[in-house]
């Protein structure tokens, strides 16, 4: 009898454990996956490591220090340290609202063209429904590259591919402000043409390929010379002129000018009647 009361004391002071039922807390999950990512990639780019898991043209570090100079990091770095109580609260507002508005994960990555032809993987959040069909985006840009006419995105039209407040996240930029990370690994600035897709890149002409020789950008000379109001060879006109004229000034003239174009381009997507009556304008100059 002794012994057994000895057991059963013993049994009483092992520790419980609560199970969570399966299916809570999943945007929690989706959330800490992404960080410990974030953590790792960290880590790769303090060790120096350039190399990305794409296959992709290969990139030597004095090209690259070429294409981003010490002021244009030192800037980048900078206004994402200064900024980080500012886009840190509207990134966790901005991954609550996409994980509880439509199933599935919180952010997308898709492979994009950057410095030289170099693929990497760019994030995002998630504005699409998932397995949303492709293949209407992807004529509709083919339809853009041969005819001279304003990058209307498809989402003034009501794209029912679009998540709840999807089309309020795109006409914002809010959807891009998860590529600060890849500007902190490098892969990125924050002026800079905006990376293609690798379907996008294939459709250049050999002369417009001139366009990547920039590290790609979350703003640029497009971006803030009309953007949707312009054709697509205007965007690349544009792009190629900011490749060959980087300079401390220019970088913040864009800057500077990104929010009222940021304010501009959601005012449109407001105005249906505005769109509509939209004609290709000339570049700014700068």
């Amino acid at each position: 009898m002794e012994g057994r009361r000895n057991e059963a004391q013993k049994s009483n002071l092992k520790p419980r454990v609560n199970r969570v039922p399966p299916g809570d807390g999943e945007e929690t999950a989706e959330v800490m996956r992404f960080l410990n990512q974030l953590v790792t990639e960290v880590a790769r780019v303090h060790r120096g490591d350039c190399e990305t898991r794409l296959p992709s043209t290969p990139c030597s570090r004095e090209e690259l220090a070429a294409a981003l100079p010490k002021w244009k990091r030192f800037i980048d770095l900078a206004m994402v340290t200064l900024l980080f109580p500012v886009w840190l609260p509207v990134m966790t507002l901005v991954a609550l609202w996409v994980a509880v508005t439509s199933p599935g994960p919180i952010f997308y990555r898709q492979p994009r063209i950057g410095f030289k032809g170099r693929r990497f993987m760019l994030i995002k959040f998630r504005t699409m429904k998932v397995n949303a069909e492709t293949h209407i985006h992807e004529a509709y840009l083919e339809h853009l590259i041969v005819s001279d006419r304003p990058m209307i995105k498809l989402d003034s039209t009501g794209d029912p591919r679009l998540i709840p407040g999807g089309k309020f996240l795109r006409a914002t930029g809010l959807d891009e402000l998860p590529q600060i990370f890849n500007v902190l690994k490098g892969e990125m600035s924050l002026v800079g043409p905006r990376p293609c897709t690798v379907g996008e890149f294939e459709r250049y002409a050999p002369e417009q390929r001139a366009r990547v020789n920039a590290l790609p950008g979350l703003t640029g000379l497009w971006q803030v010379n009309g953007k949707n109001r312009t054709t697509f060879r205007q965007m690349i006109e544009m792009d190629i002129f900011y490749s060959r004229n980087i300079s401390l000034s220019l970088d913040l003239k864009i800057i500077l000018r990104t929010l009222p174009a940021i304010v501009g381009q959601f005012s449109d997507s407001v105005q249906p009647s505005s769109r509509s009556s939209a004609r290709p304008t000339p570049p700014v100059k700068t």
